[in-house]
């Protein structure tokens, strides 16, 4: 491995001939920090586990001029902060990938939008209908040898046996061979070596005694073994997969370009990632905001959930501030942009989600006990068992038997399936229920929680303006009222359609953007929207959205509306109080609305007009771990922070990529019913690591005493497997019942205001 030294325009040359970028390439693709810090994302496809992570890591912190280094098991990305001089010397980043390849592992510059494809789960799930329908046909063969078949029918059907398993085992056992593999050939070890070595020797001792006309040959113990051992993985695979989507999702709301007008009045199209600060850039109606920028000329409203979650849009006009990714509805604009793509709101919004996803180290830290631990303890047992045998007895082939069998019976199967088994079967009853689980981990962490967070609209409430005061309007100013609302797509004007549908008007009809609905009529010019547009004075803020019809500035009739509660709302905040929950919302919509959904449903504690960060500081400021329910864009940070997340099917499409349940019917009651449903999911999981625990305890001294075959061993494990499986089935039969438990105390914020 050549070393680049610092500022000289070289190529790094990894083990195995990879090709690295030059220094100068690296630095020009690094970001700038301030203060002397810059960042590097590199990806590094071969992340797989745990054990893969804390390496890579640990190699990179060693570093003296890396300041933190932070590896992302979903997206196989690795951010490093780092200074730009160290030790006296500019500080050389293709020296991060040299180290990255010292541990095993290639590595090349992270690009955005770069995914990994499903290629691996399609090869993993052929692997496993490879082995298990090799396994059958070797089992099938078995018999016959178990049923007393003559030496020369019993040869046969070992060698059939051997000529099964052989491409077998190559083709479906290469994820655990080409992982001991990498990790033995740079001094390590991990949980896949021991898997390797309990494979290979049981086939060669297989292979040995079939060579010998031996009676017991152990092929079938080899391949049900490895068919076991990728059912684990496999749906460990699937339950992680889904994690990248989110910010995938939410990179799309970002256009691909915009219109820029230059000086002399000339346009140009250009990419999003070539728009500069102090550009104007023309928006038409209908299109989203590309970066963030002020409002120069034009009126227009925007639809800003991507902001607060609000269906009701904001009007704009000159001075105003837009940012990037809110759409524009209803007229041009013309703005002058603030900041560049990566530096805008939206980009921030993906930061957060990553800085959140990389942040759940819990797991992490398990996974790398585990790998730490288990591999040298299996090892350093299967070599005691040969030493002690062989000192015993002085006979090689029994002692490696004996070896080989205390291999298998200790392969993890039944701890490798006591968590995803229970999680399959758990989204499958939670299915049932109308919830989809989209994160198997998630379960775990739901069990756990102590608070639940709620945005407002569209979670709380359905985000459909209902009007209230019907029998108040007299017949025809409501119908006047609903043939001027024909001509909008305002929310408000759809609820007003919704209450009058007989609604006719004679005269020019034009919608002025950012203020309402105006008719010149033979009778006068009808106005429809705020009280300013309408009668040309303000009104004080209530918690109550309201639209006014006038004539010739004279108010005719004031409409108010309210957001429908989501169904059984109520019942289900009562139901999470029962189950020891406390509950609080988190919304960006104004105080005097959220204070009216908290007093309407009980919830006393509640912060109102919030950003996304505002809801990501807030969820992180409650007191516990958190379960956050919401449904817009502008939640999808605060998901993708809090411990667990949720949201309906009627989310945004990045909401509900973001969360960790997705609930398809609109009562709230899918929230206690998840919990409840996680809670004893997670009951199973600590059985099945019991059951795990206690087969070993009993199962390996049987082994190091010599009364288990590599078959036996093998059945033993699988037995092992199918208990744990079994266990995890009970799940259900189970029905979700009425939980009590102590009322929880709502003080989990510092309230913008309570409700009593």
């Amino acid at each position: 491995m050549s070393c680049c030294a610092a500022g000289v325009e070289t190529i790094v040359v990894a083990e195995g001939g990879q090709a690295l970028p030059a220094s100068e390439e690296l630095w020009l693709a690094s970001r700038s920090l301030g203060g002397g810090l810059r960042q590097t994302d590199l990806s590094v496809p071969g992340v797989h586990c745990g054990a893969c992570i804390t390496m890579i890591e640990s190699a990179l912190r060693a570093r003296a001029e890396v300041e933190r280094a932070r590896v992302n098991l979903s997206s196989r990305r690795v951010s490093i902060v780092w200074k730009e001089e160290a030790g006296g010397r500019r500080s050389d980043p293709a020296e991060f990938m040299q180290a990255i390849a010292a541990c095993g592992y290639q590595a090349h510059l992270f690009s955005s939008g770069e995914e990994e494809g499903d290629g691996l789960l399609k090869q993993l799930i052929r692997a496993v209908a490879v082995s298990g329908f090799a396994a059958m046909n070797i089992m099938l063969l078995s018999v016959s040898v178990w049923s007393g078949a003559d030496a020369a029918t019993r040869d046969l059907f070992h060698w059939i046996s051997a000529l099964i398993a052989a491409p077998t085992l190559v083709y479906a056992g290469r994820f655990f061979y080409q992982s001991a593999w990498n990790a033995i050939r740079h001094g390590r070890t991990n949980m896949d070596v021991p898997i390797a070595l309990a494979v290979t020797l049981s086939y060669g001792m297989s292979l040995y005694e079939t060579i010998r006309h031996g009676e017991h040959a152990w092929f079938d113990a080899s391949v049900t073994l490895l068919f076991f051992l990728l059912i684990g993985r496999t749906l460990d695979h699937m339950m992680r997969g889904r994690a990248r989507s989110a910010i995938s999702g939410l990179a799309r709301l970002s256009p691909r370009g915009a219109t820029v007008v230059h000086a002399d009045g000339a346009r140009e199209y250009r990419a999003v990632d070539e728009i500069k600060p102090g550009e104007r850039l023309m928006i038409a109606a209908g299109e989203r905001i590309p970066v963030d920028g002020r409002v120069l000329s034009g009126s227009s409203d925007l639809d800003r959930s991507v902001v607060n979650g609000e269906s009701v849009p904001i009007a704009v006009a000159a001075g105003d501030l837009v940012q990037a990714g809110t759409l524009n509805l209803t007229g041009p604009l013309t703005l002058e942009t603030t900041a560049a793509a990566r530096d805008s709101f939206l980009a921030e919004i993906m930061g957060l989600m990553e800085a959140a996803e990389g942040g759940r180290a819990r797991y992490r830290r398990i996974a790398d006990r585990a790998a730490r631990y288990y591999s040298p303890a299996v090892h350093l047992l299967a070599l005691l068992t040969f030493i002690g045998w062989m000192l015993v007895e002085g006979d090689v082939r029994h002692a490696m038997l004996v070896a080989v069998a205390v291999l298998i019976i200790t392969c993890p199967c039944a701890l490798g399936l006591a968590v995803p088994v229970v999680q399959v079967v758990a989204a499958g009853r939670l299915f049932q229920g109308g919830v989809m689980v989209k994160d198997g981990s998630a379960m775990e962490r739901l069990a756990e929680i102590d608070t639940v967070l709620f945005d407002k609209t569209g979670t709380l409430t359905l985000g459909e303006p209902r009007l209230v005061n019907a029998d108040e309007i007299a017949p025809g100013l409501l119908a006047t009222a609903s043939a001027l609302a024909a001509h909008s797509r305002h929310p408000i004007s759809t609820a007003l359609q919704h209450a009058a549908r007989d609604g006719h008007l004679e005269g020019e009809v034009r919608e002025i953007p950012g203020a309402g609905i105006e008719a010149r009529a033979v009778e006068g010019v009808y106005r429809l929207g705020s009280r300013r547009f309408a009668c040309g004075e303000s009104g004080a803020a209530s918690g109550v959205p309201e639209a006014i019809l006038s004539r010739d500035g004279r108010e005719l009739a004031c409409f108010r509306f309210e957001d429908r509660l989501r169904p059984a709302a109520r019942e289900s905040i009562v139901a999470l109080d029962k189950l020891g929950l406390a509950t609080g919302i988190l919304s960006g919509d104004r105080e005097p609305v959220v204070a009216e959904i908290g007093r309407r449903l009980g919830i006393a504690s509640w912060r109102a007009e919030l950003s996304p960060r505002g809801k990501v500081e807030a969820s992180a400021a409650a007191a516990g771990r958190v379960l956050m329910v919401g449904d817009g864009i502008n939640d999808a940070p605060a998901l993708r922070a809090a411990h667990v997340s949720m949201a309906p099917a009627t989310a945004a499409d990045v909401g509900r990529q973001a969360a960790d349940f997705v609930f398809m019917h609109q009562p709230l009651t899918a929230v206690p019913f998840t919990i409840e449903v996680s809670r004893r999911a997670g009951r199973l999981i600590r059985q099945n690591f019991a059951l795990a625990v206690g087969y070993n305890l009993i199962a390996v001294p049987i082994a190091i005493l010599g009364y288990a075959t590599p078959l036996v061993a093998a059945i033993a494990m699988s037995t092992s497997s199918v208990i744990v499986v079994a266990n995890a089935l009970r799940l259900r039969s189970l029905a979700p019942t009425p939980t009590a438990g102590t009322p929880a105390t709502p003080v989990l914020l510092q309230p913008a205001g309570s409700v009593r």
